[in-house]
């Protein structure tokens, strides 16, 4: 038995012991050396760390100066680490320093994977405060790696990243690491008290029960009282849900919580309380007691509560779980789609040359602003709420192309329709909303029209980048007169005076609680100390049959706007309609009635990518993607010079060129912060292509002169790139190192590489481009040195890019041209730019190229036949469309066409997002809607239909009319259309069996003739050319040398 006992205890003390170093902390570093930490900063960016006087001994300072405004700094030390299956990482923080992103990064042993939590606009706190991670707040940030879970890591990173800029300096002290239990699946079961006098203790379990039919029921006085919940033990939770009884809650009570039972801190406190249930965020607290502290209630009468339950972390996990949690409690409808975990689509709103913009969903919800609350009508009629799951709903624009969206909502009775769009002067520039309620019925309808204003954005809380998703923080509202303002700033402008007006913190109820009883919250001015009011404002309405009422709010974007434009609303809606329709119409592209939709895709992008843009910036998108990418701006430029928009374009080239580094550098992306340090080297070629291009259409001289040195600079950087790949270990190295020769070096591109810098062809391709633009414009000015100079790069570069691709593809065996020298991977839809508009067609290998797009066509048809999985795709590939086009193939370009334009979602907006779901609701990242690169890549391609220039100087018209088209009694009539050789005029009919082509405009004669393809897949049987025989024509092609010229076609 003495045995036994002896073993007993020695097994005691080993379990005892492994909890105690289960739950001692190690120290990574006190910071009391600088020798193992590296300083690391980006281009533009200083840093300076020191040891100084810290909260314990010395600690470690970090000054940092945002020089250009964007970048990032930090500091870096090798530290490998196996890690347990659940830890937390502890550090003191203190700060001199604007809010900017605050990074704590982990870097495995090969340096490529990343994991991170990056606090977004953390605000440095300035006395020392104790940062705690945990295991579940870090993700994995990028990296090559399959397997992105975190189980052991060689490097850490503290960074300061810029999201204001400036300059400042943090503290870092006392760097620790613990070990912890992993997470309850479960919270203990907890047992309740009560710390004052409640009458029945024994009802006191009934709380727990998990009944709420059942409830304890205290005595009238003491009005104050307490009860005390112990969970046996300190657990993480993330909130709480009580539910009060409907007459005697608690108009005000506090959430205490205390790790012993003795010293207690408040965590949540509650001063307007509300019958039902209520919601308690507790993010990231841990307690083993918790104390309800009842102060005040209802009608003193005592209290009374069915249930109080403990919620898992998850519940308060963020606040759009938090909101997702509590709107499975009321009917859908009430609450946006996507915190019931659906997606729902939108558009945008704006004026041209502003900073901001508003959207709208499908619903018909509007977000009034960037990270702003957002406006939801609803109805009450005949004792019900109506919502939009109670509607059929439809979307339109304006005569099917302004961009001036409407959401129309149809009830059983009643027909509500919501428009908005912005107008006035950049700066100074006003959304307006306009509702219109019709009665669709033959008896007349009484209720109101309640407009809402909530914490929750259109954009989604799955849209990550730049401007998060989700909620919003709405702190506090207040009606001025005939105006209603939101957290002291936002104003909305009552153009439509409303019957009544409340408002109503987050703990007396969403308001729509109180809509759905036909009523208003009472107050008209309020503060929540938790950030999420929301308010509404209440117009009542009586028609007759047939009758409508019409409502209009005007929501001023900046501090400045014109007074009396807020009621003027008809005007300013007419003046907006008439400012898009010059603005995009300046051409004419006329078809059959079931092509126009394509022309007014083009109308609408092209109003989008003005929306889109900030200021100058050309931007793909207004809140992921707000900012200025030479890439996509470049691109995006050429879109609108083929389409008649030419001013915004030399504004975008005169900016951007501002942000080009003193060593010729063009960086890949610039935002309000400055130009972007990230090595992106499709940048260069990029740049030089704009250039030429606003040349192209414009012929000015004069400016393309004064951008004349920055071009050279810009080849100078490029070929400075290059030399990097012309060392000894790239002309004898491995078989990869010699493939890369003569290249760019690596780069994350066209962000296809951004798990790990590769050799890209697209940026090569760009690369060969921009040395034969620059070889251009020096020719253009007579500089005949640099031209000499130019040109020989561009044939060295051409010779060495596809001596690589050849080397590529020998080295993986494979028989199409891939995306990089290093992976041998099939991109298709990137190599697309190697034929436009880098011009290549004639110099990528064949027959690698032909199979390039074989493969792709193949992979396309089987995805729409519904032959293969797929989950996603980005519509980027639209540029094929205008590939196929190029390569001869019409019919497959337009098989293309038509399968893209299903996933425009939805249709009647004419956009795509960046990211199509195949599944519509699924809860995922799809980039900005309207996502104006891949809208401009569609309106490249269809201009490809119409018309292109070839890079012999040729100019080709008519290689995606269909015959249908052609057959049609209206035809296919182009005017006005802007080419590189002035302005096209054609008309394309059947007169008879003809095909009759007339071709005229303000146009000089292209060096490379006029080559016109058929729109027939008969071949040609004779040609006559301004009623002569012509025998410069094939099967398809006709060649024409005289303008303007009638052209017969016969088959």
């Amino acid at each position: 038995m003495e045995m036994y006992k002896r073993i007993f205890c020695v097994l005691l003390a080993v379990v005892l012991s492994s909890r105690i170093s289960l739950a001692q902390t190690k120290q990574l570093d006190a910071f009391e050396s600088l020798t193992e930490w590296k300083a690391i900063a980006s281009d533009g960016v200083r840093i300076d760390i020191a040891l100084v006087e810290g909260r314990t001994g010395k600690c470690i300072k970090i000054d940092f100066d945002f020089v250009t405004g964007a970048g990032y700094c930090g500091i870096q030390k090798q530290l490998p680490l196996v890690l347990p299956e659940n830890f937390q990482f502890s550090f003191y923080l203190r700060g001199e320093a604007p809010s900017n992103n605050l990074e704590f990064k982990l870097v495995d042993a090969s340096g490529d994977n990343v994991w991170w939590l990056n606090q977004r606009n953390f605000e440095f706190p300035t006395e020392w405060t104790s940062i705690r991670i945990k295991k579940r707040h870090i993700s994995f940030a990028w990296g090559p790696t399959a397997d992105r879970s975190l189980k052991t890591f060689d490097k850490v990173e503290f960074f300061v990243a810029s999201s204001t800029g400036g300059k400042g300096s943090i503290y870092l002290d006392d760097f620790t690491f613990q070990e912890l239990e992993p997470p309850a699946d479960t919270l203990p079961t907890p047992v309740i008290s009560a710390a004052t006098r409640t009458g029945n203790k024994s009802q006191l379990k009934l709380i727990l029960d998990g009944n709420p039919q059942t409830q304890w029921r205290s005595p009238a006085q003491p009005e104050q009282q307490s009860l005390v919940l112990d969970l046996g033990k300190n657990c993480e939770f993330g909130g709480l849900i009580i539910d009060w009884d409907k007459q005697d809650f608690a108009r005000a009570y506090h959430i205490l919580l205390s790790p012993d039972g003795k010293t207690w801190e408040t965590a949540y406190a509650v001063a307007k309380g509300k019958p039902g249930r209520s919601y308690i965020y507790l993010r990231d607290q841990q307690t083993r007691f918790l104390k309800l502290d009842l102060l005040a209630s209802a009608r003193q009468q005592g209290y009374a509560i069915a249930e109080v339950s403990f919620q898992k972390i998850e519940f308060a996990e963020s606040p759009e779980a938090f909101f997702s949690r509590i709107s499975l409690d009321y009917p859908r409808g009430y609450f946006p789609k996507y915190l019931q975990h659906e997606q729902s689509y939108w558009t945008i709103v704006g004026v041209n040359n502003d900073t901001k913009e508003a959207l709208i969903n499908e619903e018909g919800m509007i977000e009034v602003d960037k990270s702003s609350f957002s406006i939801e009508p609803f109805i009450f009629c005949d004792g019900k709420l109506l919502t939009w799951n109670d509607a059929t709903i439809t979307q339109s624009l304006e005569k099917n192309y302004l961009p001036i969206p409407t959401v129309t909502r149809t009830h059983d009775d009643l027909k509500l329709d919501i428009t908005a769009f912005a107008a006035g002067a950049p700066d100074s520039s006003l959304l307006f909303t306009h509702y219109v309620l019709k009665n669709l019925s033959n008896k007349t309808l009484r209720g109101h029209l309640y407009l809402t204003l909530r914490p929750f954005q259109v954009n989604p809380p799955w849209q990550f980048l730049n401007w998060p998703g989700g909620t919003v923080k709405v702190k506090t509202i207040r009606r001025e007169g005939s105006e209603i303002v939101i957290n002291d700033k936002k104003k909305i402008l009552l153009s439509s005076p409303a019957d009544g007006f409340g408002a109503a913190v987050f703990d007396e109820g969403d308001v729509t609680e109180f809509i759905s009883r036909d009523a208003l919250p009472a107050a008209g001015q309020i503060s929540d100390h938790f950030g999420y009011a929301s308010a509404a404002l209440q117009y009542s309405f009586n028609l007759p049959p047939g009758a409508e009422k019409s409502i209009a709010l005007a929501i001023p974007f900046h501090e400045n706007y014109s007074t009396s434009m807020p009621n003027a609303a008809a005007t300013a809606r007419h003046s907006t309609s008439k400012f898009w329709e010059e603005k995009i119409s300046t051409y004419e592209i006329r078809l059959p009635a079931s092509a126009q939709k394509l022309i007014n895709i083009v109308r609408s992008n092209l109003a989008y990518i003005l929306i889109n843009r900030d200021r100058a910036g050309i931007q793909p998108g207004s809140r992921s993607y707000d900012r200025s990418w030479i890439r996509d701006g470049a691109l995006t430029s050429a879109a609108l010079l083929r389409f008649g928009i030419q001013k915004e374009v030399r504004e975008f080239i005169d900016w951007y060129a501002q942000y080009q580094y003193p060593n010729g550098k063009i960086p890949c992306v610039v935002d309000t912060r400055g130009a972007d340090p990230v090595p992106e080297n499709d940048s260069h070629g990029e740049f030089i292509y704009a250039v030429l291009q606003y040349f192209r259409f414009t012929n000015d001289t004069l400016w393309l002169r004064q951008k004349f040195p920055q071009v050279v600079k810009t080849v100078e950087y490029i070929e400075f790139l290059r030399d990097q790949r012309k060392t000894e270990i790239y002309l004898n190295g491995t078989a990869e190192q010699r493939a890369c020769y003569g290249l760019l070096p690596e780069s994350i591109s066209h962000e296809g590489y951004s798990a790990k810098p590769m050799h890209s062809y697209w940026d090569d391709f760009f690369g060969v481009k921009g040395l034969k633009d620059a070889t251009m414009i020096a020719a253009i000015l007579g500089e005949r040195e640099y031209e000499e100079q130019f040109a020989a790069a561009r044939d060295d570069f051409k010779k060495c890019l596809y001596a690589s691709m050849r080397m590529a593809m020998a080295n993986k065996g494979i028989d199409f041209i891939p995306g990089c020298v290093e992976l041998g991977d099939f991109d298709a839809t990137s190599t697309t730019i190697g034929l436009d508009p880098c011009g290549e067609l004639e110099n990528i290998p064949q027959p690698q190229l032909n199979n390039t797009f074989e493969k792709y066509y193949q992979f396309f048809s089987q995805r729409r036949d519904g032959k293969i999985e797929w989950k996603d795709y980005t519509p980027y590939e639209v540029r094929n469309i205008g590939a196929f086009i190029l390569l001869g193939q019409k019919g497959r370009a337009h098989e293309l066409l038509n399968y893209f334009l299903r996933d425009q979602r939805p249709p009647a907006w004419n956009h795509w997002a960046e990211v199509v779901w195949r599944n519509p609701k699924e809860t995922k990242f799809i980039g900005d809607m309207p996502h104006t690169w891949v809208g401009s890549d569609f309106i490249r391609a269809v201009r490809n239909m119409f018309v292109y220039e070839t890079d012999d100087e040729a100019l080709v018209i008519g290689a995606g009319i269909l015959e249908d088209w052609v057959r049609d009694s209206v035809g296919v009539e182009v005017e006005r259309l802007p080419t590189y050789d002035g302005v096209l005029n054609y008309s394309m009919k059947m007169a008879g069996r003809n095909v009759v082509v007339h071709i005229a405009g303000d146009l000089r004669m292209p060096k490379g003739g006029i080559v016109l393809k058929s729109p027939f897949g008969t071949p040609l049987k004779s040609v006559r050319v301004n009623r002569k025989t012509s025998r410069a024509f094939t099967n398809d092609t006709v060649t024409i040398v005289t303008f303007p010229a009638k052209v017969e076609l016969s088959y």
